[in-house]
C-alpha cells in the first residue's frame, strides 16, 4: 500500500513519553519507535488495537502524525471518541507504556509546485498533517508564495495549534473558524464565527483560485461541500487532494 518511491510500511514498536490533553476532547501522544522512522510529511500509522476486535482479534486504526519528519520522536492528536476502541485504547497509554502499528501509510502529501499557492482546509483532528507539513524540511524548502490555512472547530476549547500556525504563516494567513459560537460568547481575537465553508466562499472573485492547490482533511461533510465550491470555481482535479 506504500507509496511510490517511499519506505513500504512495516510493524513498528512504540514507546509513549508523553500523554497530554489538548483540548477537553483531543490528546497529543508524544512516543519514540524502536527503528527509524521515515515518513513523508501528512502520512498516517496504523495503530494496532489489540482484542478490540470481534472474537477478540486485532483492530486497527488509522492516526495522521502531527510531527515533521525531520525530529526524533513522533506526535499524534488524537480526539477521544466516546465508543472509539482506537482512542479509548491510546488514552490508556501512560509514558513507558508501549503500542504496535504500522507506517507509514497514505499519500495526502505536500507536493511543491512551482509558482503556485496552496490552500489548507481542516476541521478537528484533520489539522495533523498540516502541521507536519508546516514544519518538514520538503515544504520550508518549497515554500508556495502563498500558503493560507482554514481551520474549523466547534467550541473555542477545541482550537488546536492556533499559535504555532499564526507564527509561521502569519496572523493574515490562519483563519480559523468557531461553528457552534454561542451569540453571548466573546471569541478571542482571530477567531471567526462559523464554519471553514463560509470563509472559503468570502474568497470571492479577486482569489486565485486557479493558481493554488486545495488540500483537504477533517470530516466528510466539509470535504463534500469544499470539493463542491472548488469544482464551481472552476478548480481542476489534480489541484485537489483529500483526506477523511
Amino acid at each position: 500500500m506504500g507509496m511510490k518511491g517511499s519506505m513500504p510500511a512495516r510493524e513498528i514498536h512504540f514507546k509513549v513519553t508523553r500523554h497530554a490533553f489538548l483540548t477537553p476532547t483531543v490528546f497529543e501522544l508524544i512516543c519514540t519507535a524502536n527503528e527509524p522512522l521515515e515518513f513523508k510529511a501528512g502520512q498516517f500509522i496504523s495503530v494496532i488495537v489489540p482484542g478490540a476486535g470481534p472474537n477478540g482479534r486485532d483492530l486497527r486504526r488509522a492516526y495522521s502524525i502531527a510531527s515533521h519528519p525531520e525530529q526524533p520522536n513522533i506526535e499524534l492528536c488524537v480526539k477521544l471518541v466516546e465508543d472509539g476502541p482506537g482512542t479509548n485504547y491510546l488514552n490508556k497509554l501512560k509514558p513507558g507504556d508501549q503500542f504496535r502499528g504500522f507506517a507509514p501509510y497514505g499519500d495526502f502529501v505536500f507536493k511543491p509546485k512551482e509558482g503556485r499557492d496552496a490552500c489548507w482546509i481542516s476541521t478537528g483532528t484533520g489539522i495533523a498533517p498540516f502541521r507536519s507539513m508546516l514544519d518538514s524540511e520538503l515544504y520550508k524548502k518549497n515554500r508556495p508564495a502563498k500558503t493560507i490555512c482554514f481551520f474549523g472547530v466547534r467550541t473555542v476549547d477545541e482550537m488546536l495549534y492556533a499559535d504555532e500556525f499564526r507564527e509561521k504563516l502569519g496572523a493574515a494567513n490562519f483563519l480559523s473558524f468557531i461553528s457552534q459560537a454561542k451569540p453571548e460568547d466573546t471569541l478571542p481575537k482571530g477567531l471567526q464565527r462559523g464554519r471553514v465553508t463560509d470563509g472559503l466562499r468570502a474568497l470571492g472573485d479577486s482569489f486565485a483560485w486557479l493558481n493554488t492547490d486545495f488540500y483537504l482533511c477533517g470530516n466528510g461533510a466539509m470535504i463534500t461541500e469544499v470539493t463542491q465550491i472548488l469544482q464551481e470555481r472552476g478548480v481542476q482535479k489534480d489541484a485537489l487532494h483529500k483526506e477523511k
